[in-house]
């Protein structure tokens, strides 16, 4: 049982912190240690929450290939955030898990998949000098079905770790964000997700049930899931949650 996850609260100029993460494997174990630590550091954190993302998840990228730099391991990771800061979300992904959020009962993507035979992602990779080929689906060098991972040293020219970063005002037509690995989104179209997430009440409960569903459709890879609720009744707060595939099939929610 490789997969593990996490959650933290804490608090920044008196906000209220809370951080919901799961992982397996080296690199994503790092990313739980490391991620969220390096991104309430940051100086710029609650000031320019985008930059701060952005400029925390390739740093933590290059962080972990130095720890790893005396080994002879070559692991990768994925990884989806959500950050909340007053009404202001900011989704970050590296990868190709996804996050979707319900509004008013519709379902919309907040990342896009990173997928080699993206047309940008493509053409970033040949420009750089990599290849994308044919290898039983669009794979970086043969090798890696993704064009953007955390960790992947020997493809590390290619396969960064900037994250694409949408920021979005949220309004009371918010329900909740479903952040989930390529095990769920693989047999579970986004729509599909968010009916079955609205469905209950508990986030947990609903996190549960989109891993079962996944798993009984014939998903044939690692599932993950992560349901985090809106409480617009609430005082603000500062939501961020993290999504890396595991080596086995949990769920993770928050409320």
């Amino acid at each position: 049982m490789e997969d593990c996850y996490d959650i933290k609260i804490s608090k920044i100029d008196e906000k209220p912190v809370c951080m919901f993460g799961h992982g397996g494997s080296r690199a994503s174990e790092y990313l739980k240690q490391q991620l969220f630590e390096n991104l309430m550091k940051h100086p710029k954190f609650m000031s320019d929450t985008k930059s701060a993302i952005s400029e925390t998840y390739q740093q933590t990228d290059a962080d972990f290939l130095d720890s790893e730099k005396e080994t002879y391991r070559d692991d990768g990771s994925t990884a989806s955030t959500a950050v909340l800061v007053g009404d202001h979300l900011y989704v970050a992904n590296v990868g190709d898990s996804r996050t979707v959020v319900s509004k008013a009962g519709k379902a919309i993507a907040l990342s896009e998949d990173h997928k080699p035979n993206r047309s940008d992602e493509r053409k970033r990779i040949e420009n750089a000098g990599g290849v994308v080929m044919w290898a039983g689906t669009w794979r970086v060098g043969g090798v890696l079905a993704m064009s953007r991972a955390f960790g992947n040293r020997m493809l590390k020219q290619y396969v960064v770790a900037e994250p694409e970063i949408q920021d979005l005002k949220v309004d009371d037509e918010f329900e909740l964000l479903v952040l989930a690995s390529d095990g769920l989104w693989d047999v579970v179209p986004n729509e599909d997700a968010i009916s079955l997430a609205r469905s209950e009440e508990e986030p947990e409960v609903a996190a549960k049930k989109l891993v079962e569903t996944a798993f009984t459709r014939g998903s044939a890879d690692n599932i993950t899931c992560i349901v985090v609720r809106f409480h617009h009744n609430d005082a603000p707060a500062t939501i961020i949650a993290v999504d890396t595939p595991p080596e086995n099939k949990e769920s993770s929610s928050s409320n």
